[in-house]
C-alpha cells in the first residue's frame, strides 16, 4: 500500500502540470519514477498505459467539440504509429546499461525545451504541411524511449506553424491516443507483473488531480507554471543521470 501510495502522488504531480500547462504529462511522470529507482522501460510502459485512459477521453471530448482537423489527423497518424512502434522497440533493445543514462539526459534536454518555450514562445507562421509527418514519427519515437514528450514535441509545434490552439492540442491529443496504445502495446510485454501497480497509481493520482489543476489554472500564469515544470525536470534527470554516471 505504502508503494502505491508513491505511484498515486506521482500520477497526482504528472496529471496537474498536464491538466495546468496542457503538457508534459509523461515527461513528469517519467522522470519521477526514474528517480524513484524504476527501470526506463517499465516507467515508460506504465505512463503509457496509464495515458491510454487520459488521451483516450481527451481526445474523444476533442472530436465531439469540433477540435479535431481531419486533414492534420491524417498526416499525423500513420508516422506517429510507425515512430512510437520503433521507439519502443530500440528502448527495449538498448543494452541495461546504457538505457538510464540515455533517457535521462532525453528528459534533461525536454526540459530545457519547455524552458525555451517559455521564455522565448515560437511566433506564428505558415503551416508546412509536408513537416507533420516527419515531426510526428521524431516526436512518437522520442515520447517511447523517453517515457514521454509527444505534446512538447508536436502540439508546441503545429502552435508555432499558426494552427489554431484548440485544433493544434484537440487534434495532437487525438492522434497521441493511438500512438499511446501501440507504445504501450510494444513495451507491456517486457516488464514485469508489478508494473500494473505503477499503472494503478498513476491512474488513480490522476483523476483525483484533475479538478485541482484546473483550479490551479485560472489561478497561476501559464508561463510560470512551465517555467517551473522545465526546471523541475531538468533538476530530476540531472540527478538522475549523475547517479547513472557514478554508477559506471
Amino acid at each position: 500500500m505504502e508503494e502505491l501510495a508513491q505511484f498515486i502522488l506521482v500520477g497526482f504531480i504528472a496529471q496537474i502540470v498536464d491538466g495546468a500547462i496542457g503538457m508534459a504529462y509523461g515527461l513528469t511522470a517519467s522522470s519521477i519514477l526514474l528517480s524513484m529507482g524504476v527501470h526506463p522501460v517499465a516507467a515508460s510502459a506504465s505512463v503509457h498505459a496509464a495515458e491510454v485512459f487520459t488521451t483516450g477521453v481527451s481526445g474523444f471530448s476533442h472530436w465531439k467539440l469540433g477540435n479535431v482537423d481531419r486533414a492534420i489527423f491524417k498526416r499525423l497518424l500513420i508516422p506517429g504509429l510507425i515512430g512510437g512502434a520503433l521507439g519502443a522497440l530500440a528502448l527495449t533493445a538498448i543494452p541495461g546499461g546504457l538505457v538510464r543514462p540515455i533517457v535521462s539526459a532525453y528528459l534533461l534536454a525536454m526540459g530545457l525545451v519547455i524552458l525555451i518555450k517559455t521564455f522565448r514562445p515560437r511566433p506564428a507562421g505558415a503551416l508546412p504541411a509536408r513537416r507533420l509527418g516527419p515531426l510526428a514519427f521524431v516526436g512518437s519515437t522520442l515520447d517511447a524511449i523517453g517515457g514521454g514528450g509527444w505534446g512538447p514535441i508536436v502540439t508546441s509545434s503545429m502552435v508555432g506553424w499558426g494552427v489554431p490552439p484548440r485544433v493544434a492540442i484537440g487534434t495532437s491529443n487525438s492522434v497521441e491516443f493511438f500512438v499511446t496504445v501501440v507504445i504501450a502495446g510494444v513495451l507491456l510485454p517486457h516488464v514485469a507483473e508489478n508494473t500494473l501497480n505503477i499503472i494503478l497509481g498513476l491512474v488513480l493520482g490522476g483523476i483525483v488531480a484533475a479538478p485541482v489543476a484546473a483550479l490551479l489554472t485560472k489561478r497561476l500564469p501559464v508561463r510560470v507554471l512551465m517555467g517551473l515544470v522545465g526546471a523541475a525536470i531538468m533538476v530530476v534527470s540531472l540527478n538522475d543521470l549523475s547517479r547513472a554516471w557514478a554508477a559506471w
